[in-house]
């Protein structure tokens, strides 16, 4: 590490490497002035902004394209469902029909999908509302650990 103490005498470490992103070694800082510093600030904090907009754009990417495969997948087996569902109501009505008339049997079937439909949309709405919207995760610690940082950047860059 460089350290000076009062007396102008440096340690042979002084001329070691970059600090900061900047790559101003710690002698180079302390000949900058308030402003300078100031502004190398501003620079460096506007990189990591940019970087971490840029993470979570591509975490966020890389979800929605799974995400979009996942629900063609479903779209198509909603489709057979539905198909199924068709086949299987044909068979009841027919089957109710031996036993009641034909309009009753197809009454029974229409009921019975509309008790089935209202659950599951009630079931769908509840779950929806309960959903948390996707959050880019790696991004939010990144941030964390950044704040954390700005906190204390002398702690934080040792461990």
């Amino acid at each position: 590490m460089a350290f000076s103490d009062h007396s102008g005498s440096h340690s042979t470490a002084s001329a070691g490497g970059p600090v900061g992103a900047s790559g101003h070694t710690r002698e180079d800082l302390r000949h900058e002035s308030f402003g300078e510093l100031l502004s190398g600030l501003a620079s460096d904090m506007s990189v990591l902004v940019k970087q971490e907009i840029q993470l979570a754009k591509v975490e966020t990417t890389a979800k929605a394209k799974e995400a979009g495969k996942g629900a063609g997948m479903l779209a198509g087996a909603a489709v057979a469902g539905l198909l199924l569902l068709m086949a299987l109501t044909t068979l009841l009505v027919v089957a109710l029909d031996y036993v009641m008339p034909l309009w009753v049997a197809v009454l029974v079937a229409v009921v019975l999908w509309a008790v089935v439909a209202a659950a599951l949309g009630l079931a769908g709405k509840k779950q929806l509302q309960e959903a948390t919207p996707p959050v880019p995760e790696q991004t939010v610690e990144t941030v964390k650990e950044d704040v954390q940082w700005a906190k204390n950047p002398t702690r934080s860059a040792r461990t």
